[in-house]
């Protein structure tokens, strides 16, 4: 497996942390920046996103650190990769550090996964920003 299999992005937010929390763990928020699905900020709570023409993706809570660190299984038993959301408070905002890993790099669906999320994750990141900016 390639060594470099992960994908970081970061973004300032100009939100506090308990905004950029909700928007990451209300269903019905995440679905207007992201993927509709039941997400919950619950240690081994499953849920499914809805990703359009990629399907209905499992996922599972794996670590949760109320307003800091939301981590869940992205895609199991397809890409099997973690999506790992850290909120720092920085000024009157939040800097948030998404880290997607653990892609296959050596799979073809494991590298265009990862060629097509490492393009898409900083618009996902602006539609978050635009989407707190509507709710704030």
């Amino acid at each position: 497996m390639t060594e470099n299999n992960t994908i970081t992005c970061e973004k300032f937010l100009p939100h506090p942390p308990a905004a950029v929390w909700r928007a990451l763990t209300d269903p019905e928020l995440h679905a207007r920046w992201w993927a509709a699905g039941d997400v919950r900020p619950v240690v081994g709570h499953r849920f499914t996103l809805d990703m359009g023409n990629f399907g209905s993706q499992p996922c599972v809570v794996t670590e949760v650190d109320h307003q800091r660190l939301l981590a869940y299984r992205f895609a199991e038993g397809t890409l099997d990769t973690t999506l790992t959301w850290l909120l720092q408070p920085e000024d009157d905002g939040t800097r948030l550090l998404l880290t997607h890993s653990g892609f296959d790099l050596d799979s073809p669906m494991g590298r265009q996964a990862y060629d097509g999320m490492g393009k898409g994750w900083p618009h996902v990141l602006d539609r978050l920003g635009t989407v707190l900016a509507e709710t704030a």
